[in-house]
């Protein structure tokens, strides 16, 4: 089950939202095994966000999957991941920053996996 969890300091539309997890969900299958039927997306708009001591109109996506992928995988996702939150929000790509997490172990549906 992969994860994706934005904050931005931008505040967004309900339909801005529903198009950030439409279009992140159609690209997340860019990683094989990774798919949109179990996607999980956490959408976080309005925040104060500073960088550099400054504060500024941002976005962290951050990414959790089950298992390890490959770097060119999640180099093409990341792309992707880009341009979707620079198309929904009008920030510019330079706002925004993305990480990723993976888990060899992940609890779901009462157990460890």
């Amino acid at each position: 089950m992969p994860y994706i969890g934005i904050n931005t300091s931008k505040s967004l539309s309900d339909p801005q939202k529903d198009a950030l997890k439409t279009a992140l969900g159609a690209k997340i299958s860019l990683i094989p095994g990774k798919s949109q039927s179990k996607l999980m997306v956490d959408i976080s708009d309005g925040r104060t966000m500073y960088l550099a001591g400054e504060k500024r109109e941002l976005a962290y996506v951050d990414v959790k999957c089950f298992g390890a992928g490959e770097f060119a995988h999640k180099k093409v996702f990341t792309e992707a991941a880009f341009e979707v939150v620079q198309q929904t929000t009008g920030l510019p790509q330079d706002g925004i920053y993305l990480t990723y997490s993976e888990f060899e172990n992940w609890g779901t549906q009462g157990t460890m996996k």
